[in-house]
């Protein structure tokens, strides 16, 4: 009977001792956590600082100041690369310049003007045109974006001031004045001015005349000189609106 009592009794002690030296069990290995690791911390992506007295707009369609130099070098830059037809229809191929010395991105400004051109409310409407950009020479339109002054000689005999864009010859050239002051009709919207000259001058390229304001209220016909006033029209920068 001592016996059994004292087996007992080592069994219990044993017991106690095993279960006060035993390690600690290992926590569960697998996609469970027994402490919830802390919550992580986003860092909001900085907003780009738009250089000063430019809106985005203005950015997208490649300025890069507002300052107009009065005069360049004369030297005009094609902008390089190509970029195919995105469209069916007649393929007409455009090269984009840029004088030197005009505070532009060129290939911002190549960009915003093949999207206009390529809208379809441009000259490609119901998928009868397209247009392709390159910096080859045989280019059939010269887009041109210069200073007042070399767009005023470019644009002789016809008399610009430098204030006025024109067509003349494979040659559409366009003044870096109105690029970045439009007119007062469009001064609320000078994207709206930008794609109106775009389709105006190369409207001129592709064969087609002036226009004259309908009536008072309806939309200016993009081949109306909106430059020199709307008469009454109500501003328009697309041939298919």
């Amino acid at each position: 009977m001592r016996g059994s009592v004292w087996g007992a009794f080592l069994l219990v002690a044993g017991l106690a001792v095993g279960c006060a030296g035993a390690p600690p069990p290992a926590p569960p290995v697998g996609e469970g956590s027994l402490t919830a690791p802390p919550p992580a911390v986003s860092t909001p992506t900085p907003t780009p600082t738009l250089p000063s007295g430019l809106t985005r707009a203005d950015v997208e369609a490649g300025l890069l100041s507002r300052d107009v130099p009065q005069g360049g070098t004369g030297a005009l830059v094609p902008v390089p690369g190509a970029v195919p037809a995105p469209g069916p229809g007649r393929v007409r191929t455009v090269r984009v310049e840029v004088e030197e010395g005009v505070p532009v991105d060129g290939a911002r400004f190549a960009g915003f003007v093949l999207a206009v051109l390529n809208d379809p409310r441009s000259w490609g409407a119901g998928d009868t045109m397209s247009f392709a950009r390159t910096d080859s020479a045989d280019a059939e339109i010269r887009l041109i974006l210069a200073t007042p002054d070399t767009s005023r000689r470019m644009c002789r005999p016809l008399e610009t001031y430098g204030r006025l864009s024109c067509r003349t010859g494979d040659r559409v050239v366009l003044t870096h004045y109105r690029w970045v002051n439009a007119t007062e009709e469009y001064a609320s919207d000078p994207t709206a001015y930008r794609q109106y000259v775009v389709n105006h001058e190369v409207g001129h390229a592709l064969g087609h005349g002036h226009q004259r304001c309908p009536g008072a209220g309806r939309p200016a016909p993009v081949m109306q000189q909106q430059t020199l006033g709307l008469d009454g029209c109500a501003p328009n920068g697309w041939p298919y609106p």
